[in-house]
């Protein structure tokens, strides 16, 4: 794909964000008297109390601190987040103007407002922009003060929820940090992608074995670091790898049948760059593997048997 391309797909993902990020704010959480964390947050009280444009207040708050970002984050970022942000508020203007309220229920629009908003935003950060200007203001802060990003973060949010109680209710603003929770976990899910990999530290006294039928039944790139036993004080070779989530199975069965004892410690991997395995590589019967690691061990044992 060349740069032009991939450039407007960039900035499609980017309005695709923005109008599902809206679709959250104006068809759930604004109608119901919800507040989302942030900037966003703070616009849509000010809009409440003032009677002020949302769409136009998104852009005005959001463009002061898109500013602060110039020297910290780079051009690049600048030009892709104020370009989301713009979308963000023409999207909200556009749907308060065009549809209804989804729903009137509560939790519904807890959960399905949280996961608008964690899908759209999610789109955004993945595609490096961002519509929400407290982080930055908050790694500026951060650099100046001994608290770290999230503390300050967490400092702003507990104050817009708070004034949110005053203004909406304290049931609201329960709703709202709710709605926001789902909104967070559903964000880490999208940045970091459906296709979640794991890393694997397998111990065995058979890493070779192992190593060797990894490679060539998953054709996967696998590394040997030396270690040594904690209790026996014995060499040993630990085996490091990454796997797709839909592997892990099939892995672990793998390395079971060679050595019912190895030792296999499973991690989560939310992002993976270089060469490794293919996401669209087709995925191996085990029952094969298993019949060719039985097939090695018979011949393995006649052999040993000849040799006598």
């Amino acid at each position: 794909m060349n740069k032009k391309a991939s450039k407007a797909e960039t900035y499609l993902m980017l309005l695709i964000g923005a109008f599902i990020e809206a679709v959250g704010l104006e068809m759930f959480l604004i109608p119901n008297n919800m507040v989302d964390g942030g900037t966003i947050g703070i616009s849509i009280m000010v809009s409440y109390l003032t009677g002020i444009n949302l769409g136009v207040l998104i852009m005005c708050v959001n463009s002061i601190f898109m500013f602060m970002a110039l020297q910290m984050l780079g051009k690049e970022f600048v030009v892709r987040a104020i370009y989301a942000t713009a979308m963000l508020g023409i999207s909200v203007d556009y749907i308060h103007n065009h549809f209804s309220v989804a729903t009137n229920d509560l939790l519904l629009t807890t959960v399905f407002g949280g996961i608008c908003l964690g899908v759209g935003v999610g789109l955004i950060l993945r595609n490096s922009a961002a519509t929400d200007g407290t982080e930055i203001m908050a790694i500026r802060i951060s650099r100046q003060t001994g608290f770290s990003v999230g503390e300050i973060i967490m400092f702003f949010n507990v104050f817009i929820y708070t004034a949110a109680a005053f203004l909406y209710g304290i049931e609201r603003a329960m709703y709202s940090v709710l709605a926001y929770f789902i909104a967070s976990r559903v964000i880490d899910m999208v940045v970091a992608g459906f296709n979640e990999s794991k890393s694997l530290n397998i111990i065995s006294d058979k890493a070779r074995d192992i190593g060797d039928a990894l490679m060539k039944n998953f054709e996967m790139g696998i590394t040997y670091v030396k270690g040594t036993g904690g209790y026996s004080g014995k060499a040993k070779e630990i085996i490091f790898c990454v796997v797709s989530r839909i592997e892990l199975a099939q892995v672990k069965q793998t390395i079971k049948s060679i050595d019912e004892k190895a030792f296999i410690s499973v991690e989560n991997v939310f992002e993976v760059e270089g060469t490794r395995i293919s996401k669209e590589k087709k995925l191996f019967d085990t029952k094969r593997i298993m019949k060719v690691m039985k097939r090695k061990k018979s011949i393995k044992s006649s052999k040993e048997q000849n040799k006598k």
